[in-house]
């Protein structure tokens, strides 16, 4: 081992080191007593979203396996929380970091990963960025770091601190310990791998429900068994939701997918700003959506029980688009009928989604 890739890999765990875990607020829903409610907040990782765990273990494994060595262009094709992470590790490692992402992609994003140090390359169609960071790799002699095969390997699902074990130990001294479910959202699919695969390992009872934007290939994947499906264009929630299946989307490991209509996941961001006192993106509110139809159905079937899904990143990085009241009007996305939806669940307990 060079004496550059142990200093390396030190630097990353001493990063690491010095990280204290992202915390578990409780969100008590009046009309749900018998039901406890948690949110991993992941948007205080010094990058500020979920997607800082899995920089960290991409550019572990990468190092590990020999696929990035000093001076390695590192190029990533990413919606932007990834890209926006990798730009942090490549800046503390001293190494140039390129962004392939959708040119819709916001612009606090792009901000954020200039600021780390990284270039943007942005594309029109979010279907070529995977060919441009291949592209790219290839010309610069670097490294494409693609989190959409690697995702579900890179991390440790067994445990040893990762996002599943975590939460099981802050939720030893809850009511109840054991989530009937944990609820999260599909980019790579690396997320939704490491839930399902640690609860099965562990031996838990808990099931792993992942929502899917509209527009995106995984819920109808899920669905038909077809590992081939596609769509065109973005899903209209950055961080999740594809064109295509990725490799490191593993339907085996999941209970239940929900698809979430995108003005629904608008709707819920407004809506945990009134009950949480914080602005959440896009894929918590999409994650919130898919809460209250689980929470529902053990209302009707008299359960108890706990559920846990996450704030994936802060709100500031979408003042102008889901937050702004030009971007929803401009895009026919009327909010105020789903905010009553969301209040009406929240304080009766009675879900009706507008018609």
């Amino acid at each position: 081992m060079t004496s550059w890739l142990m200093q390396a890999i030190r630097k990353i765990e001493a990063d690491f080191n010095r990280s204290s875990d992202t915390h578990l607020i409780p969100l008590v829903l009046p009309a749900a007593p018998g039901i406890q409610l948690y949110f991993k907040d992941e948007s205080t990782h010094p990058t500020g979203s979920l997607k800082h765990r899995l920089a960290r273990s991409l550019f572990l494994y990468a190092l590990s396996n020999g696929w990035i060595k000093q001076g390695t262009p590192v190029i990533e094709a990413s919606s932007g929380s990834t890209a926006v992470s990798e730009a942090y590790f490549a800046r503390l490692l001293g190494l140039p970091f390129i962004a392939v992402m959708p040119a819709s992609t916001s612009c606090e994003k792009i901000r954020a990963i200039e600021f780390y140090g990284g270039r943007c390359h942005l594309v029109d169609d979010p279907a070529t960025i995977y060919d441009e960071s291949q592209r790219l790799a290839r010309e610069l002699n670097g490294h494409y770091m693609d989190q959409f095969t690697y995702a579900e390997r890179a991390t440790d699902w067994r445990g040893n601190n990762n996002i599943a074990d975590t939460i099981f130990r802050q939720m030893a001294l809850e009511p109840q310990p054991e989530p009937s479910w944990i609820v999260c959202g599909a980019g790579t699919g690396g997320t939704s791998a490491t839930f399902g695969r640690y609860v099965r390992y562990q031996q838990k009872q808990t099931q792993v429900c992942v929502v899917d934007p509209e527009n995106s290939a995984f819920y109808a994947s899920y669905v038909s068994g077809d590992a081939h499906c596609s769509c065109e264009g973005g899903s209209g929630v950055e961080g999740i939701g594809r064109p295509r299946v990725e490799p490191s989307f593993i339907p085996t490991v999941i209970d239940h997918m929900i698809r979430v209509p995108n003005v629904a996941s608008y709707a819920a961001i407004h809506f945990l700003e009134e009950v949480l006192g914080r602005k959440c993106g896009g894929s918590t509110g999409t994650n919130f959506y898919g809460v209250c139809l689980l929470m529902a159905d053990m209302l009707q079937r008299g359960e108890q029980g706990s559920i846990v899904t996450m704030i994936c990143d802060d709100g500031s990085r979408y003042l102008n688009s889901y937050y702004s009241a030009d971007w929803l009007a401009a895009g026919g996305h009327d909010i105020q009928p789903w905010l009553l939806s969301y209040r009406r669940f929240f304080h009766d307990g009675v879900w009706q989604p507008p018609q």
